[in-house]
């Protein structure tokens, strides 16, 4: 049976968290195994999506909403060194990238008994999904849910499966100067790239004039 090149030792996928104001990585979350399975789905976002508009039919306003969906699987016995808590250190690292960090609660309780209003919430990290050097995309987590099926002595989940829905975040989202349209435009890129290898005679689709 032909094998990959890289099948011997594979990359392994995951999340990396950025801290916007200060331009740095914070933390890795990778996944354990890589997904068996990605689902990819692109909503293309054109000028003229209603029908009868013949000047606007052909023309593209903004980069498709491009989703992504997939299982990730987590299994604490395989690092028993590790697995004082089981899973819900990395479990927790995944979650709390949806949550407003426990501080900024606070300080908006401490300005709602002052009587002041926040102008605006604090910007939280931004989350990356690395499928690869060639994948780099800024995402937002639009579905979370967790599948806990074995447990230690104390319930700590020791296996679990995390199906997770992102919907990737474009220059439209963040704008260009910000890192996720960086990294946006950095994948869009890429996507060209590999389109652009792909050139063939309208014959290999059986025509010989269009």
């Amino acid at each position: 049976m032909t094998r990959f090149p890289e099948a011997a030792q594979p990359v392994r996928g995951g999340f990396v968290l950025w801290d916007v104001a200060e331009r740095r990585p914070l933390k890795s979350i990778p996944f354990q195994f890589n997904p068996d399975t990605l689902t990819r789905t692109l909503q293309p976002q054109g000028a003229g999506d209603e029908s009868g508009d013949r000047l606007e039919v052909l023309r593209l306003k903004g980069p498709p909403h491009e989703s992504y969906k997939f299982d990730a699987e987590f299994d604490a016995t395989d690092y028993p060194d590790r697995a004082r808590d089981g899973l819900l250190p990395v479990l927790s690292a995944l979650e709390v990238t949806m949550y407003p960090r426990r501080t900024d609660l606070l300080a908006e309780r401490t300005l709602a008994e002052q009587g002041a209003i926040e102008i605006a919430p604090l910007e939280a990290p931004l989350l990356v999904l690395v499928l690869g050097k060639k994948r780099v995309m800024p995402v937002r987590i639009t579905e979370f849910s967790v599948t806990e099926d074995m447990f230690d002595a104390a319930l700590n989940p020791v296996r679990a499966k995390v199906s997770v829905g992102v919907r990737v975040l474009t220059v439209d989202d963040v704008g260009y100067a910000h890192k996720g349209g960086e990294l946006y435009l950095g994948h869009h890129r890429e996507k060209e790239g590999f389109a652009s290898r792909v050139i063939n005679p309208i014959a290999d689709v059986g025509l010989t004039t269009l």
